[in-house]
Order: structure tokens, then sequence, then C-alpha cells
């Protein structure tokens, strides 16, 4: 089949699969189709798995919409990145009753495909997680037996981050990392070049615990590595050396998305790439901007470019970098922070001297006091 066609399938799937078409599901499905990944707990690995969690959550959920914001193929695998709307209002999922909120999620999924049929499917992301944070006070047991690898978790992540903040005469580098109770893979590093350049890095390993630690700090050495060797302007390059590395000594169902931008001080020229990574924001004038650049993440496939722009920073503007810890934190109702109110108060507080600040105040307040 060609990439096309490929891609295609993967899409019609991915359609039948939000709108709850069983029987469309059915006919696409290789007879020893195998699942990666679980849409729900109790979910098995094979067709009828698939289509008993599907048909569980379309009873549970309403108006499903899916919008394709990125694909690639290549042999028989094809990658989709994709946004999908549902509102959940018609009955219990996740052992949570129905809230009648809009669930807004952004997941990668990848497929297998051998005769025309789905043979395998991986799938990652923000995916359905204010219902799985939700259920995670009901499994207290699961938290004590797991307690011991977060430890090691948090170790393993606090030792790959960088110990000291670049200075740069002229410029002002703020980061902030605050660990949650249930370890990540979110990283940021930085990284000196021969002529004075800055690289900036922030990121994310896909899980939890010890596994996602283990591939974040494998990232981190990655990174650190190949910028130094190459000592290229090229955040694109450096993201290609990185992905090759990473997709032959990671897991098949892991990927890191990352943000890799090169400043150079004297000029103001800030030079990036993404990976997969949730799009930084560029504050000027008391206005927010999306810094856009295409990219798959890292380690899912071999032989990926990414896009390279280049934007150039005047005095008094700057570039807020972040990781999904802060986007998809929720308040006590089960709303989630979210991308559009980030952006609308980046840029409200951005020409403050610690947006910082700013930010973790409204977050706070947003969250409650009993937020973990």
């Amino acid at each position: 089949m060609s990439a096309e066609h490929n891609m295609a399938l993967a899409r019609r799937i991915l359609e039948a699969q939000v709108k709850g078409d069983l029987d469309t599901m059915d006919e696409m499905m290789a007879p020893d189709f195998v699942g990666r990944t679980k849409l729900l707990p109790d979910q098995q690995p094979d067709r009828e798995g698939k289509k008993w969690a599907y048909a569980h959550f379309s009873a549970a959920v309403s108006n499903g919409s899916i919008h394709f914001e990125d694909q690639v193929a290549a042999g028989e695998k094809v990658v989709t990145r994709f946004i999908v709307h549902t509102t959940h209002d018609r009955g219990e999922l996740m052992s949570l009753a129905p809230s009648g909120k809009e669930l807004v999620y952004m997941r990668i999924a990848i497929h297998r495909i051998s005769g025309g049929k789905i043979a395998e499917e991986w799938g990652g992301g923000s995916g359905l997680s204010e219902l799985r944070r939700q259920r995670l006070d009901q499994e207290r047991i699961e938290r004590e037996r797991v307690e011991q690898d977060l430890r090691v978790a948090r170790g393993i992540q606090q030792a790959s981050l960088p110990k000291e903040v670049p200075t740069l005469v002229d410029w002002q580098i703020n980061p902030f990392y605050q660990p949650a109770k249930e370890v990540g893979g979110d990283f940021y590093d930085f990284y000196r070049f021969s002529q004075g350049w800055l690289g900036l890095v922030t990121g994310d390993a896909t899980g939890k615990g010890v596994p996602a630690a283990l591939v974040m700090a494998t990232t981190c050495g990655m990174l650190q590595a190949v910028s130094q060797t190459l000592d290229s302007t090229s955040p694109g390059e450096v993201l290609e050396r990185v992905n090759e590395t990473l997709f032959a000594r990671i897991p098949p169902d892991m990927f890191v998305t990352c943000f890799y931008a090169i400043l150079d001080p004297h000029s103001g020229r800030l030079r990036y790439a993404n990976a997969g990574h949730d799009l930084p924001y560029l504050w000027r004038g008391g206005e927010a901007d999306e810094l856009r650049a295409t990219g798959m993440p890292l380690g899912l496939m071999p032989g990926m470019s990414y896009e390279e722009k280049e934007i150039v920073l005047d005095r008094g503007q700057g570039v807020f970098f972040y990781s999904d810890g802060l986007v998809e934190a929720h308040d006590p109702k089960g709303e989630m922070f979210g991308f559009p109110r980030l952006r609308a108060l980046v840029a409200e507080h951005g020409e403050e001297g610690s947006l910082e600040e700013a930010l973790l105040k409204e977050l706070y307040s947003f969250v409650g006091e009993n937020w973990e």
C-alpha cells in the first residue's frame, strides 16, 4: 500500500473510534489485531477488547469530533497527531458520573498496517487525563505500592536537570521546576556553544515513574552530547540526530516531545524546531503568539526531519517555555487549566519582571487548597 493509502486508513479508523462506529472498526482491524495501549483500564488488547472500550466510551459521551494536526508514514507504520472534542454527558466513564463538561485532548496514535488492515495500534498524549487523575483518589493501595519507584524516579529526574542558570548580559532567564507527587518525564536544559550562543530545550517523555525518568535522563544526555559535538546553529539537525539515536534505544510505545531553540544573545535571533511539544508563547506588546514549527516527537520513527523557524527578539520581548504539567492541572470541579487560559495570562503578565510568580498565583488560585 502507498503511504497516502495507509494514512487514509489510519484517519478512517480514528474517526470510527471517535464516533463509536464499531462496524467500521471491525472491518478495518486485522484478525490478529493487537492494541498496545488502553483507552479504559479493563480493556483487553485484542479486537474485541478494542471494540468493547469504544462502545463503553461512546455510551458515555456525545458530540464527538476529531481534528487531524499532523501525519507521517514510513513503511508499515503511520503516526498521526490529532485533537478530539467530546462531551461527557451520557453515562458513567471510568467510574465517574457524567459531568456535562467538554473533554478536549491531544493524542498521538501509531498504527502498523498489514495487507490493508490495522494490525497494531499504540497511543500517547493527554488523552483522558482529567478522568484518570480523578480516579487516583480511589486507588490508594496501588499508590502505596509504587511510592518507592516514584522516589527513585524523582532522584533520577532531579539529577538530570541543570545545576546553574546561564548568565547573559542584557538577558533574563527564569527557570522554574516543581515536581509533582507522581513523577513524569518533564525536563529542561541549557547548552553553551563556542560562538557564544545559548541552546534552550524543554521536553517531556511519555509515561510516569522510573521508565519515564530513565527515558528523560537518556534524552537529556543525548541532547547535550549532540549539541556539543555539532556546535551548530541548526536546532532541527540536533533533533534529527537525537531522534535517530533514541529510536534504537527506547521502547516502541514511548516517545519524547521536545522544543529546541538556539539564541544568539548579541543579535536577539532565536532559531527553533519542535518535536511535537506544547507550543511556546512569544510575548510582545501585550500579545502572546505561538511559536509554531512542525515535527514528530523523538523516538517514534527513523528518518524524521524537523522544520526550523526564526524570530528576532527585541528589548522587552520574551519567550515562555512550559510543559503539560501546567496546562493539564485541574480545579476541584474537574475543569482543566488549559491552553487558552495560559495564553491569555502570558499576554496579560508578560511585561512583569517575574512571569513565573504571576502564573503560579493564578494556578494555585485555580486548583484550590487540596491540590496535589
